[in-house]
């Protein structure tokens, strides 16, 4: 099998009863080496979760939720490839970080691919899935944040269309501890 052949893998959306492969692919995410700079959760945190916290979660982005939707690349044999999440946020709410949402928008969050599948096109593949999805339902644009010293990722959201906002989130932490916004306008 070379890892680089689009057609190794079938984007889908999750569905509820594979938790366990929810979790499988979430805690080898918070084991990636710029895991603290990815993800606000530390591996100890997330291994610590009961099987109905996985359950739960899985439920909450599968097919027919209506709220979220978890994507998956799956390759041969099964094996989940890499992952990226969109949550639904409504105009007029308050998001996580406690900014005013003006448009009805997809926040786009889990974003993991397996290390030996980078540099092949699968994350690209991944957000165009999940740009579909949002379009589908209504979705305005959609968003993510990513920390500044986190510059393979920023590469990648590039690739896939997305573009600073110019907004700084602030993040817990030390003075000065921010991520950035991006966006990808419908």
């Amino acid at each position: 099998m070379t890892a680089s052949v689009p057609g190794d893998y079938v984007i889908r959306s999750i569905r509820a009863d594979e938790w366990p492969a929810v979790k499988e692919l979430r805690l080898r995410a918070l084991r990636d080496p710029v895991a603290d700079l990815a993800y606000l959760e530390t591996y100890e945190d997330a291994v610590a979760r009961t099987d109905a916290y996985w359950q739960e979660r899985a439920a909450w982005g599968a097919e027919g939720a209506a709220g979220a939707r978890q994507i998956v690349a799956e390759g041969p044999g099964g094996l989940w490839l890499g992952t990226l999440t969109v949550l639904v946020e409504e105009a007029g709410a308050t998001d996580w970080a406690g900014f005013p949402v003006e448009r009805r928008q997809g926040h786009v969050v889990g974003v993991f691919v397996r290390a030996e599948w980078r540099g092949t096109g699968l994350t690209k593949a991944l957000f165009d899935a999940g740009a579909e999805w949002a379009w589908s339902n209504g979705l305005e644009r959609m968003r993510l944040i990513v920390h500044p010293d986190n510059g393979r990722a920023q590469g990648a959201y590039h690739k896939a269309g997305f573009a600073p906002s110019g907004r700084t989130v602030p993040l817990e932490g030390g003075p000065g501890d921010h991520e950035l916004e991006y966006v990808l306008e419908r």
